[in-house]
């Protein structure tokens, strides 16, 4: 679908403008019951667990200064590497008369959000996954067949609880067509829902303020993401010149991201204050898993993916533009999630410059 493009602003402000395209609908995942709900089965005391020892917060602390010092993306959780498949750990049960039902609980004490990474994921037909916090109050996926991809990954947005379950139904005569392994789980300790103890900046206004007014399209093709399964940091929706709907995602490459890890970004629209002034609350329910790295640059330090799939019609996405031209704007708006806090708007009213990165002397190198 071509829409009508918005004009477009410099380079510098490639993250706050231009053509808008609507994002095409690849269908609403929408939220299902755990087949354990829905059928006899073994209680959960009796499903096999994996327990994840407590973070050790002060030494987190200590680490996150470090990463700081030396430039590395911002963490929120902790990854705890290991292989399990469902012919080594979980527990089997048949589910009516032809289903078959697999299920593995995990869980660490004090955890703010738990989420995981599959190396390997193929889902044969009929078959769904499902992950949720262990008292019901909330539930990704269903993931399905649709959700085979090339580089054969998934990795789970956060749940907000210390103990979840993940939960695999597959015909009993497709249990063998079935690929699954877990090799990460990713322990939370702040941020994505943890209380505002800060504000993000004199500078950052909630984008649902009405300073927001007029930039309401462009705030739509911002999102926080998640790499690994740990980091974060702050990506957009990008047009092209065909305006073909490709789903181009552009983030800064001091995010981390590259071709081994790609697969595992996680991308959460909409996470924003639903009044003004709040700078917390939100929903992270928007949202989408995998992508395919295209390009990077250092220098001007930004990385180009492709997301797998299309955002859902109902995020409401769009895409922001940009221009080659190379004259320095007279001001500029930044539109982002400072330390993955919700989304905020901000803005630049002196004139802007070309430098080297916090460079002074113009133009340094041409990069920033």
């Amino acid at each position: 679908m071509r829409n009508t493009a918005l004009p477009v602003l410099s380079p510098a402000l490639v993250l706050f403008a231009a053509f808008v395209l609507a994002a095409t609908a690849v269908g609403s995942r929408t939220e299902a019951l755990p087949t354990a709900m829905l059928q006899e089965s073994v209680p959960l005391r009796s499903v096999d667990t994996i327990t994840i020892p407590p973070i050790d917060r002060e030494a987190v602390r200590l680490e996150d200064q470090e990463r700081e010092r030396r430039g590395l993306p911002p963490r929120y959780a902790i990854p705890h590497r290991l292989a399990v498949t469902p012919r080594t750990r979980g527990t089997w049960e048949n589910v009516g008369s032809d289903l078959r039902m697999w299920r593995l609980q995990v869980t660490s004490e004090g955890a703010s959000s738990l989420n995981l990474g599959f190396g390997r994921y193929s889902m044969p037909e009929g078959g769904k996954l499902l992950v949720y916090a262990s008292d019901g109050s909330h539930t990704v996926g269903p993931y399905t067949r649709a959700d085979n991809e090339e580089h054969g990954e998934l990795w789970t947005p956060v749940i907000l609880s210390e103990d979840i379950v993940i939960e695999v139904t597959v015909p009993s005569d497709r249990v063998r067509d079935m690929r699954l392994k877990l090799i990460s789980i990713n322990v939370g300790y702040r941020g994505f829902g943890e209380a505002v103890t800060r504000a993000p900046g004199s500078c950052n206004y909630d984008v649902v303020c009405p300073m927001g007014e007029g930039w309401r399209d462009e705030i739509r093709s911002v999102a926080v993401i998640s790499t690994g399964g740990y980091t974060f940091c702050t990506g957009f929706m990008v047009n092209n010149t065909a305006q073909d709907g490709t789903p181009y995602f552009m983030t800064a490459n001091h995010c981390g991201i590259d071709v081994a890890n790609a697969a595992s970004l996680v991308v959460y629209w909409n996470y924003e204050s639903e009044d003004c002034g709040d700078l917390g609350g939100g929903s992270l329910d928007d949202n989408q898993t995998g992508s395919y790295f295209r390009a990077a640059d250092a220098s001007t330090d930004f990385t180009l993916g492709v997301l797998d799939d299309t955002p859902d019609s109902s995020h409401n996405v769009t895409y922001a533009g940009w221009d080659r031209a190379d004259a320095d704007p007279a001001s500029a708006v930044a539109i982002h999630h400072p330390d993955a806090d919700v989304k905020c708007i901000s803005f630049e009213y002196d004139p802007c410059v070309t430098t080297s990165y916090v460079g002074t002397a113009v133009p340094g190198d041409g990069t920033h």
